[in-house]
């Protein structure tokens, strides 16, 4: 299970049932003896008595200067580049109004003294506010503000507070709940941007760095490295994650993930509430796409079937009665009135080609359905009864849903 990182009142309010990450402190244990050792070995502190010659020591060998990726890793390289990064890093704060009908006939109050004259007294709704918090990261001079979906969700208020501690009120000018980012607008000119990269030739152990406001503590720094590459967290949403151990938490989402030159690789949004320092950002080159489709339209097109899918295996095929070595990919529930619904696709279904091409798992499935627009067809070959059955499914427009209920 994974956690959206954005601020407790929000993550309480998404019903989310994770943990926080805890630190540990092994690794600095270990560091703390290995480095001693290292100290001791290399010193002779000891004096010598006098009366008793000391054997010469060995000529001394100096190490040649650090370079290439050593040098990058210079003493004031990352406080530098941290520093010129949080210029175009904000902090997100958010409230939205919440009603709740009050009681009836409930109030210890009435139970003592009565309803008095007014017979709809206790009835009247309760009022209150719910805050949250977040980041985000500045894409254009004029005031546009890319952040995750969840961090804004439906707020009836948006205030952003820049690293000058300028404040300015915010306006959600676009959202996509599927890849649960969103562009949030102020009245600001001459704003300093993000120095954007590319998430495309990442790999495992390249540095990482995240900036944001966990907890409220805007603009703290983390390090680590880049843990792994297309992780997929289907309970948010289907994007391929980068995997980071640099330590994100609760209000760290929508803020930046960078790499050793503070170029922004992706945009920080979930953690695994039961692991340890386990986070997740959306590849920049997504969010770069969205944020283009966005500032223009407000909205974006995708196509849509409208199934769920899961992936086939012995235990699923002996269970729906089929050989064991099928291929192909289950549809597990079809939404009703869907595209794949309308087309007479059924639960139980066994996907076994889209357009003429073998597909093995739902990835693949989906890989294939990016490839149209919407209104386009597709041709589906199924596995239906021990029957092969050919459907054609015309592409519906993925629907936009509001993702604060995370």
């Amino acid at each position: 299970m994974v956690q959206t990182t954005s601020s407790p009142a929000v993550a309480e309010a998404k019903k989310s049932s994770m943990k926080l990450l805890a630190g540990g402190i092994a690794a600095g244990a270990f560091l703390g003896i290995a480095l001693s050792a290292a100290f001791f070995a290399g010193h002779q502190f000891w004096p010598t008595p006098s009366g008793i010659p000391s054997q010469s020591a060995a000529p001394i060998t100096r190490s040649a200067a650090p370079t290439g990726a050593f040098l990058s890793m210079a003493e004031n390289t990352i406080a530098d580049m941290a520093s010129k990064a949080s210029e175009s890093v904000v902090n997100i704060d958010i409230s939205k109004n919440i009603s709740v009908p009050g009681l009836i006939g409930n109030s210890p109050f009435q139970f003592f003294f009565g309803q008095g004259d007014d017979p709809s007294m206790g009835m009247a709704p309760r009022k209150f506010q719910q805050h949250g918090s977040g980041s985000g990261v500045i894409v254009r001079q004029d005031g546009y503000i890319l952040t995750n979906n969840h961090v804004v969700g439906q707020a009836d208020e948006i205030k952003v507070t820049l690293n000058d501690k300028r404040e300015f009120q915010g306006k959600v000018v676009g959202r996509d709940s599927f890849t649960d980012l969103a562009l949030v607008k102020i009245d600001a000119k001459g704003l300093p941007t993000a120095q954007m990269g590319s998430s495309k030739a990442l790999r495992p152990g390249d540095w990482a760095i995240a900036i944001g406001s966990p907890l409220g503590l805007d603009h703290s720094v983390t390090m680590g490295i880049i843990s792994a590459l297309g992780r997929s967290l289907n309970d948010i949403n289907s994007v391929d994650f980068i995997q980071t151990d640099a330590a994100i938490n609760p209000g760290n989402s929508g803020g930046p993930l960078l790499n050793i030159r503070g170029e922004v690789i992706g945009i920080n949004t979930a953690i695994r509430g039961d692991g340890q320092n386990i986070g997740f950002a959306i590849p920049i080159d997504i969010a770069k796409e969205v944020t283009d489709q966005l500032v223009k339209g407000g909205s974006i097109k995708r196509p849509y079937v409208g199934i769920y899918m899961q992936d086939l295996n012995e235990k699923i095929a002996h269970s729906l009665g089929i050989p064991k070595d099928t291929k192909g990919v289950l549809i597990a529930k079809v939404v009703p009135d869907g595209p794949a619904g309308l087309a007479g696709l059924t639960a139980g279904d066994v996907i076994e080609k889209v357009d003429g091409k073998q597909v093995l798992t739902s990835k693949e499935v989906q890989k294939q359905i990016r490839t149209h627009k919407v209104d386009d067809t597709v041709d589906f070959l199924i596995l239906r009864n021990g029957a092969i059955t050919a459907a054609t499914v015309k592409l519906g427009d993925y629907p936009q849903k509001d993702q604060t209920e995370r």
